[in-house]
């Protein structure tokens, strides 16, 4: 199980981090691995425990000044962890994650190894994005979408994202009225139950906020890992029952975590445009051949990640390219029997492919 802990539930603007709050929350977890399950933690707040001892009043704007308090406050975060879980004689390793480590096929299988190794080692594994390196332009965005990933990442069986807000409603529950009621929503089974759900961004603390956490939720459910949305507050509850909150239902079958990493992570280097026939055939997941490619753009290498896209525009596929640019430029629009023996093959292996 993968556990998402978002940074309201741990730190507070006039005293940092809540180290009560943690250990209640390392209470749960704690009283959930004894029951028999690995747990994982994505845990937010390492810019939240850094303005305190900065002498920070809010969150920052500038990305200099949030690099300075990350690199302050995941120190702190760190060792809140560790000593909280020394009280139940269990070790803690830090892991932090650029969304860099996550797009780059090497460095994914190297993060899922250090995961499964601290899993096996009886250790547990505290995920944070590195915020004291990470630039605005490799950022995941927020921990939710880092959870979902890390839940794909590591074979996780459930996401649980734990917030200052007990559920999904359909509107804001703060700014309800007698007029103007909001609906709290029990089970998303799929996308009817979102009709008319408006979901906020994030507070003064974090980055996500209710928009967040439900794009992390249908990230991780598309990909067959049911997801719990609940507040902190109720950890011990949601961690034991899962009797609160928001259930999000897994959406069809497991996807394997290469398919997972292709459709939703791998960084991309190029596009391939395609033909009518090739689209059809590689959403039948049919292998990708020269001669329905109509166009290329990009610079990209034999394994490099590319989009597939119709003669709109419009996205259709992502999958491991076979060749390199100059070669598949001299290759589309030709069959093989017109091709020479080096470039015989799919550009685009079906094994290769992740539908869009």
């Amino acid at each position: 199980m993968v556990v998402k802990i978002g940074s309201a539930a741990l730190t507070d603007l006039d005293e940092g981090l809540d180290t009560a709050r943690l250990d209640r929350l390392a209470d749960a977890l704690e009283s959930r691995m004894r029951a028999g399950t690995d747990v994982i933690v994505v845990s937010s707040g390492a810019i939240g425990a850094g303005l305190a001892p900065l002498g920070l009043r809010k969150r920052p704007a500038d990305l200099a000044t949030k690099q300075a308090a990350a690199s302050v406050g995941q120190l702190a975060l760190a060792h809140a962890w560790g000593t909280s879980f020394a009280r139940y004689d269990r070790v803690v390793g830090q892991v932090l994650l650029t969304a860099h480590d996550i797009s780059r096929r090497s460095h994914h299988a190297n993060a899922q190894r250090t995961l499964d190794r601290l899993r096996s080692l009886r250790a547990v594994a505290v995920v944070n994005e590195n915020d004291a390196v990470a630039t605005n332009e490799i950022r995941f965005g927020d921990n939710d979408r880092l959870a979902a990933l890390v839940a794909h990442l590591a074979g996780a069986e459930a996401l649980v994202l734990l917030s200052d807000i007990d559920g999904l409603y359909d509107g804001d529950p703060r700014k309800a009225t007698a007029d103007r009621p909001v609906r709290f929503i029990e089970e998303v089974a799929g996308p009817a139950d979102l009709d008319g759900v408006i979901a906020g961004t994030g507070g003064s603390l974090g980055t996500g906020g209710m928009a967040s956490k439900l794009a992390a939720a249908r990230l991780a459910a598309d990909g067959g890992i049911p997801v719990l949305l609940a507040a902190a507050d109720d950890a011990a509850t949601a961690l034991r029952d899962a009797s609160v909150g928001t259930v999000f239902a897994a959406s069809g079958e497991r996807m394997s975590a290469r398919r997972f990493w292709l459709r939703h992570a791998a960084e991309t280097h190029g596009r391939l445009v395609l033909d009518d026939g090739a689209v059809a055939a590689v959403q039948r997941r049919r292998s990708l051949l020269a001669a329905g490619i109509v166009g290329v753009t990009g610079v990209f290498s034999a394994g490099d990640v590319v989009e597939l896209v119709d003669q709109s525009g419009q996205l259709c596929a992502r999958g491991v390219v076979g060749f390199g640019t100059d070669e598949v430029t001299a290759m589309m629009g030709r069959s093989s029997s017109d091709l020479p023996s080096q470039m015989h093959g799919a550009v685009v292996h079906a094994d290769d492919l992740a539908l869009i």
